[in-house]
């Protein structure tokens, strides 16, 4: 039997309500999600691992590329009689010639003070904005990541994450210490795919740590073979499932007001008629349901976290996720690339453009770099319509899960299940979700959300790297070639393409001029 099935093997141990509470692996997701979030809010706050880092090559090469608006900002500072400012940055391009990176960086962050007493605010913005950028961009190095203070970071945390493993294992009666030999390495190797991850060319390009810890799991189980004592630890719904609780406080309802009337309309026709054309699709080709609806989410929501939830929600297979995710992965690469190229090839208007990435691209992040290499308006507009999907994985979530509690039962040759069939086969870990998000959403204050989400968001990361290299681990390359023949990447890509039309349809509707007055952003 595979790490990965065990704990769900235990799940139904125990026969009362207490015990269904305390030895089910839905419900103890839920309560070490909540643990931690109890905590955070409590005042834990832990300093994040960092895995963002560039080589010295890749750093100037960002500060050549950023040439231009230097010499922009460094003119503008000159005519509105900023002399301190114009020597700031005259410093900093004398630091970048120099080749020296500390130099830099120190000469960036200081030119970030200065700007902020700058009296033009256009100025002040784009002037620190820039200094910022340059700063941070150039304190992430190799050296930080792999500094004492960092790996003494990490350390802490998959520590806390080995106790809560730990205390799960033994509450579902398996093996503690099989448990303890084996984490280790999982962490080990879900560390090195964030840290190949952070990057910066990588990241630019949008390659996902979820990528990595696939490609190095696949490796480890394809090449080498995965040792017995490793597989004990190889816990993917058990880490799926806490991660998705967490994700919850992310997903704040709060960010629909603020997308707008635009952003949520276009965010709710995307997705409903996206995920219906990309699941009927996906039949037409003989696609399995489950393998169905995770294409049909991660085509129209938010591509990797919209399949987790969904696949999550139905239970649907760890392979079929991988294939799914690694097929999105795959695709979001080129439309990273090629969509702000189009944009501008064929004359977008900047808000059309934004509206148009926001509803197609994967993530924020992703939005947010294809959307600059446009315009600023793009990006707010791509941002706000991201923001609405988002939320929306919630809800559809929630959706599958009671719809697929009757299919399932259906299929068993039973009758219409009642309410409390539908809530013993309901997966508990959706609730958790779904509190988190409404806590986070409406009963915190904003102050309370911004001091906790770093040290949540790290959590959520590292339980969700901890997933996709188990999956990896327990699967083989043949596994993945056995699913469906290629139909379902057909499936995928005929999706995305309708979700590249439809989309572009509505960014033109909402964000043109078309039914409504142009949003001002």
């Amino acid at each position: 039997m595979k790490g990965g099935e065990a704990l769900a093997d235990n799940s139904n141990q125990g026969t009362g309500f207490g015990s269904t509470l305390l030895r089910t692996e839905d419900w103890l997701t839920v309560w070490i999600g909540f643990a931690i979030v109890v905590l955070v809010l409590a005042g834990l706050r832990l300093q994040e691992p960092r895995f963002k880092w560039s080589t010295d090559g890749e750093f100037f090469s960002s500060v050549k590329t950023a040439g231009p608006e230097i010499e922009s900002l460094e003119h503008r500072a000159g005519e509105r009689g900023e002399t301190a400012l114009a020597a700031k940055w005259t410093a900093l391009k004398a630091a970048a010639a120099s080749g020296d990176r500390g130099a830099v960086t120190g000469s960036a962050g200081e030119l970030e003070k200065v700007s902020k007493a700058v009296g033009d605010e256009s100025l002040r913005k784009a002037s620190a904005k820039l200094a910022k950028d340059i700063a941070g961009r150039g304190a992430e190095t190799a050296d930080r990541v792999f500094s004492a203070a960092n790996l003494t970071n990490s350390l802490i945390m998959g520590v806390m994450m080995l106790a809560m493993t730990l205390l799960a294992g033994h509450l579902l009666s398996n093996g503690v210490r099989e448990l303890l030999a084996g984490f280790p390495a999982v962490f080990a190797i879900a560390w090195l795919s964030l840290i190949l991850a952070g990057n910066a060319t990588i990241h630019y390009y949008g390659i996902e740590y979820v990528f990595w810890c696939l490609i190095l799991g696949l490796a480890v189980s394809n090449l080498i073979g995965v040792p017995g004592w490793l597989r004990p630890a190889i816990r993917t719904e058990f880490f799926i499932k806490t991660g998705l609780v967490l994700l919850g406080c992310r997903v704040l309802f709060g960010d629909i007001m603020k997308a707008g009337i635009y952003g949520i309309l276009q965010a709710v026709m995307v997705v409903f008629v996206v995920w219906y054309a990309c699941y009927w699709l996906s039949k037409k080709l003989r696609v399995d349901d489950d393998m169905s609806a995770m294409l049909a989410s991660a085509v129209s929501i938010c591509g990797v976290s919209a399949a987790i939830a969904t696949a999550g929600a139905i239970k649907g297979d760890p392979k079929k996720l991988s294939y799914v995710t690694s097929i999105t992965l795959i695709c979001a690469v080129p439309m990273l690339i090629l969509q702000p190229l189009a944009a501008k090839t064929f004359g977008m208007p900047d808000l059309v453009a934004g509206a148009w990435l926001g509803g197609t691209l994967d993530t924020t992040a992703s939005v947010v770099a294809a959307g600059a290499l446009i315009s600023e308006s793009a990006l707010k507009a791509g941002v706000i319509v991201k923001m609405s999907q988002n939320v929306l994985i919630g809800v559809v979530a929630f959706i599958l899960s009671v719809v697929w509690t009757y299919k399932k039962n259906a299929l068993e040759g039973g009758e219409r299940p009642g309410a409390v069939e539908i809530w013993n086969r309901f997966p508990k870990f959706v609730l958790g979700f779904m509190i988190t998000s409404l806590v986070f959403s409406f009963v915190l204050s904003p102050a309370a959300v911004g001091s906790a989400k770093g040290t949540l968001r790290s959590f959520e990361t590292l339980w969700f790297a901890l997933a996709f290299t188990s999956i990896g681990l327990e699967t083989h390359f043949g596994d993945l070639a056995k699913l469906g023949s290629g139909r379902p990447a057909l499936a995928f890509l005929g999706a995305q393409a309708l979700n590249l039309l439809w989309t572009l349809l509505l960014a033109y509707l909402f964000f043109g001029g078309v039914l409504f007055d142009l949003p001002r952003l």
